[in-house]
């Protein structure tokens, strides 16, 4: 999937690399080895990584959350373009290196940082700026340590609260402390935490009920009443919403790992080897030990039979009877059986935590494609995006979800997505500069109202923008 710009609150290195927390700039100017001082702008910012440079326009080269250092050569001749084109960069900080060019840091460039919100760092002539890279790669390095074990506890005591004798409070309530925020279980109502304010809850609960529905998204984000929003499909349409003022890199993961208890718990006891691996599941605290390997196939079926009858011919005892129909989870391939109209999903690894929530929707979407044929049995087996929606539904859907964007915004967009958002690559396709990558991706995330930096967001945005351009 394309990779994302980075994120004003934690950062993610090139694709592949493990997100991890920025160093706050109060750590920096903590630390007396360095001598750092705050001259101007604000005095709080996240630092990804550093960058020195001495280029009248370093920007071209930075790709956000950098601390830029420099001796004042860069900024000597106009300080305010300077600033301004750091800024509009993303840059984190700027630190100026007194000596050799210059004694003390000049006013003009100070007034400019403060006009921009730019914050400008007095590096002293004994810290060499290796050492404040050395620094930031320490910082990061305990942070990342620090996020790790955080997310390692958080799934153990996950585990344990599942284990008590009332499971499903119990991981809520967990749950929310992990994340130090507010959840919710839909529908219900039961939720643990500090009590939302009304932007917030109001958004959350869109996102419970659009998750939660027959043919919804498996996972959605939002930001409303200063909180990141988020909603995970359980079984039988169930939701968990999540709701904090502030986003670690390890959230997902921690949340991700509560869906799948709160799906166990919530669902049907499951009877024989099922029961025995979610025993497992409780006492180890392994996700991926629910279920056997697989793999597994999601089936929903309509007919006039023992929905019993169906499920032993298929060789599960997990089966979901409801009006109108029949859910069923089975390590056997299926095969059509007498008196039902089966659709069959794609064969599904439980491993991942999303992954039987997708084999559910594609079962769904067999079924009607099943029905509509008169066909005994249909199984998933397009992949593509108007497969999984229908071709017209996925044209009307890109069509209101771009409508914003002029052609120039998207075809910039889709090449930052196509090219993994790395800015060079995308400008030398387009052949524009860089910065012109920047400010019209930027532009298209303000009109469509879109994190770019969700994956969900990403993933969307993507196929849309394939179907529109077919």
């Amino acid at each position: 999937m394309p990779g994302p710009p980075r994120d004003p609150e934690y950062g993610n290195g090139p694709a592949g690399e493990p997100l991890t927390p920025p160093v706050p700039l109060a750590a920096l100017l903590g630390d007396r080895e360095l001598g750092l001082r705050h001259l101007a702008g604000p005095a709080t910012a996240g630092v990804h990584g550093v960058h020195a440079s001495e280029m009248p326009d370093p920007s071209p080269y930075l790709l956000g959350g950098e601390l830029l250092l420099t001796a004042g050569a860069g900024p000597a001749d106009d300080p305010d373009g300077y600033v301004a084109r750091l800024a509009g960069a993303g840059a984190a900080a700027l630190g100026f290196g007194v000596a050799p060019v210059h004694e003390e840091v000049p006013a003009a460039l100070a007034e400019a940082c403060a006009r921009h919100g730019l914050p400008l760092l007095e590096v002293p002539p004994r810290t060499p700026f290796s050492a404040v890279a050395r620094a930031v790669g320490r910082l990061m390095a305990e942070a990342r340590t620090r996020e790790l074990r955080r997310v390692t506890e958080a799934q153990q005591a996950l585990a344990a609260a599942a284990a008590r004798p009332d499971p499903v409070p119990a991981v809520l309530a967990r749950l929310a402390a992990s994340l130090g925020g507010s959840v919710a279980l839909w529908p219900g109502g039961r939720a643990a935490g500090p009590e939302l304010p009304a932007p917030a809850w109001e958004a959350l609960s869109a996102l419970l009920a659009r998750v939660g529905r027959e043919g919804g998204p498996v996972t959605a984000t939002d930001r409303a009443g200063g909180h990141h929003l988020a909603a995970y499909a359980l079984a039988g349409r169930a939701a968990l919403g999540t709701a904090t003022p502030a986003r670690a890199p390890g959230d997902h993961t921690v949340a991700s790992v509560a869906a799948v208890l709160l799906t166990l718990l919530t669902a049907e006891r499951p009877a024989g080897a099922e029961a025995a691996s979610l025993t497992r599941l409780l006492l180890d605290g392994n996700p991926a030990a629910a279920l056997t390997a697989g793999p597994w196939y999601a089936v929903h079926a309509r007919g006039s039979g023992d929905p019993q009858a169906l499920a032993a011919a298929l060789g599960t005892v997990l089966l979901d009877p409801h009006e109108g129909g029949v859910r069923l989870l089975t390590d056997r391939e299926p095969a059509a059986q007498p008196g039902w109209r089966l659709g069959v999903s794609a064969p599904a690894a439980p491993s991942a935590p999303a992954a039987l929530a997708t084999a559910d929707a594609q079962a769904a979407r067999a079924l009607q494609r099943a029905e509509a044929a008169r066909t005994p049995l249909a199984r998933h087996t397009d992949p593509g995006f108007a497969g999984l929606v229908g071709e017209a539904e996925a044209r009307a859907h890109a069509e209101a979800l771009l409508g914003p964007l002029s052609p120039a915004l998207r075809e910039t967009l889709r090449g930052w997505l196509a090219h993994h958002g790395n800015w060079d690559r995308t400008a030398a396709a387009l052949g524009v500069h860089r910065n012109t990558v920047r400010q019209r991706v930027a532009r298209a995330a303000e009109l469509l109202d879109r994190d770019l930096d969700d994956p969900d967001v990403r993933m969307e945005l993507w196929f849309a923008l394939r179907v529109a351009a077919g």
